[in-house]
């Protein structure tokens, strides 16, 4: 293995949403990730083909009746030579199987103890239910995102469970080994999905406070509000997006769309926003998507077409980037971010429950014990 966490070992508990996504993050990056999976299907999430199940690449799976003490007993094998454990349980599930972080921590009182929840740990709503849109509602950041005078817009489900949750994970579980590495103990690391993206706001706490941001949703700068900062409908019905923030830009814009610079109403003034709207508008309703991408290509009028997922496969810039990579056959994205001296190698293909279990002799698991959990019905 190579890649810039190469040395690393984790265990993770299969489950849904971000804990996955840090696990498939920290493994794409060189850590040697092993996950622990039910014995059946869970019924829990969206259910898939194993071999397009792309959020759990990288990794081998050991299958495990966790209500067993010698599922039990394996797995703090595994812990007491694990760098950090990564868990998306409800608080107290762990716990209740006896993995709970005393007898993790007792057991390696180096452990980084990765928890990644909606609520947190602890609070009035710790123990209830929520997907990603139930917690960007309590942020206030969902309230944020939509037009004037309609309701809040989903946005898929990348801002609460992958970036406030998984992102936020990955730092804090790299943050604790960094401590351990210095002081020898060990922590809890609790990424409840809230604070995430609660820290996530403080840029537009930072354009509240100053005044920039000041009206309701759909009416600022940046959530679609300025006329200069959104996506409009062209001639063949696709999208292009500009976001001409700085007046350099803009007056490239303007430029390109046939306008006088000079001449158009100034944005910085919200007077002028409906007005500029309406002429952006109309000018860009005139001419196909694909012909506005040629008159933008290669400038700094911040003009882009706005592509799906099979379009961004073969745009030139993420082509030359390869941002695609074919894992067991499929496409899929690649490894980010880029390194220049320890580029991680390609991910292998996701495993069938169970499949992985070979990998526990790396672990330092005697075989023949194995065969006797296999034979007793406690591992797949």
């Amino acid at each position: 293995m190579s890649g810039p966490l190469n040395g690393l070992r984790f265990v993770e508990f299969a489950g849904i949403g971000p804990a996955p996504m840090a696990a498939t993050l920290l493994a794409d990056l060189g850590a040697e990730v092993i996950r622990i999976d039910r014995l059946t299907a869970s019924g829990i999430g969206i259910e898939r083909p194993v071999e397009v199940d792309f959020v759990t690449r990288g990794r081998a799976s050991v299958a495990l009746d966790l209500k067993s003490p010698e599922a039990v007993d394996l797995v703090m094998e595994l812990i007491a030579g694990a760098d950090g454990l990564l868990e998306g349980f409800r608080p107290g599930v762990m716990e209740r199987l006896g993995l709970g972080p005393e007898p993790c921590l007792a057991r390696n009182p180096r452990l980084a103890y990765g928890r990644v929840t909606g609520w947190g740990q602890d609070g009035p709503l710790a123990q209830t239910a929520g997907h990603d849109l139930t917690y960007l509602a309590l942020t206030g950041v969902l309230n944020a995102i939509g037009r004037p005078g309609a309701a809040p817009v989903p946005p898929v489900n990348l801002l609460g469970d992958y970036a406030g949750g998984s992102l936020f994970l990955v730092i804090g579980l790299l943050a604790a080994i960094q401590s351990a590495c210095v002081t020898g103990q060990g922590q809890v690391v609790d990424a409840a999905i809230v604070d995430g993206v609660n820290y996530l706001s403080l840029p537009m706490a930072s354009l509240r406070a100053a005044g920039v941001s000041v009206s309701g949703r759909g009416e600022n700068l940046l959530d679609g509000g300025a006329p200069h900062y959104d996506s409009y409908i062209c001639a063949d019905g696709g999208y292009l997006a500009v976001a001409p923030i700085e007046g350099k830009f803009r007056r490239a814009l303007l430029t390109g769309l046939g306008f006088d610079p000079g001449g158009f109403p100034d944005v910085t003034d919200r007077a002028n926003w409906p007005k500029a709207r309406r002429l952006l508008a109309a000018r860009i309703a005139e001419r196909s998507r694909d012909d506005w991408a040629a008159v933008f290509a290669g400038s700094d009028a911040c003009a882009t077409p706005v592509l799906d997922f099979d379009e961004a496969a073969r745009d030139p810039h993420m082509l030359a980037r390869g941002g695609t990579i074919v894992v067991g056959g499929h496409p899929q994205p690649a490894v980010a971010p880029r390194f220049s001296r320890t580029q991680p190698d390609l991910p292998t293909p996701p495993q069938p429950r169970g499949a992985g279990a070979a990998a526990l002799a790396g672990w330092g698991i005697d075989p023949e014990r194995l065969v006797r959990l296999r034979a007793g019905g406690v591992l797949a």
